[in-house]
């Protein structure tokens, strides 16, 4: 799980990620607002951690930011050393999906990640099939089904398929898709990806008059998007 730590102080950052990394997250930190914003158009994050308190924006004016386009940011936990209800009300109603009040306890930090990803992340202990549009996705016979069709799919494509769809809209880094499907493989290709990306949108018609366009995000990764199924043309 990638996350991205956004405080002004590096050593606030370098503190959350001793506590995290050593639970298999992978941090990035971040001095700057303006660093993190820039960097979210490059590469995917499952988490961000920000602290309230920031000389360029406030964590509040920052999740504002986010929030703006809800499709493409990931969740979000606030920092603050305010335990006042109105302003923990306040980052909540901004868009914080859970807060932590400082002196930073590290392990109250890993419980409220971990809860976090849990709740973004569920998995039902009993897979059960998912439903986007026409498309109903059966992770027990690892098959997608449309319109009458029935197609088998590799356990690769599959996983590739429910995180397109389970992120409707979101571009999703290249980088990001590897990570989550072929873990830590540095010496992958985006060939690869790329590859089964190609085959995937054949298999499943993935086109306008279905409903929905597989497309590149170029020099960023693919992007699955609902659409008219009026509109006719294929997806990059």
């Amino acid at each position: 799980m990638k996350v991205a730590l956004l405080d002004d102080d590096q050593s606030h950052n370098a503190l959350v990620a001793s506590v995290l990394d050593p639970a298999g997250f992978t941090c990035t930190s971040f001095t700057t607002p303006s660093r993190l914003l820039a960097e979210l158009r490059k590469q995917t994050f499952d988490l961000i951690i920000l602290d309230w308190n920031m000389p360029e924006l406030s964590g509040v004016e920052t999740l504002k930011l986010l929030r703006e386009d809800p499709l493409t940011a990931p969740p979000v936990l606030l920092l603050t050393s305010r335990s006042v209800e109105a302003d923990l009300v306040e980052g909540l109603n901004a868009g914080a999906d859970d807060y932590i009040v400082k002196p930073l306890q590290p392990q109250v930090l890993l419980a409220r990640v971990n809860a976090v990803v849990r709740r973004i992340h569920r998995s039902p202990s009993q897979p059960q099939p998912e439903q986007y549009g026409q498309y109903r996705l059966d992770p027990g016979a690892q098959t997608a089904s449309w319109d009458g069709r029935v197609e088998t799919l590799t356990p690769k494509e599959f996983q590739l398929a429910s995180l397109l769809f389970s992120n409707l809209s979101r571009p999703l880094s290249r980088e990001y898709l590897l990570r989550r499907i072929w873990g830590q493989r540095p010496d992958l290709e985006t060939r690869t990806l790329d590859a089964h990306v190609s085959r995937l949108r054949s298999k499943l018609h993935l086109r306008p008059n279905n409903g929905f366009r597989l497309s590149t995000v170029y020099g960023f990764g693919y992007r699955l998007e609902a659409c008219d199924p009026d509109i006719t043309g294929e997806g990059d």
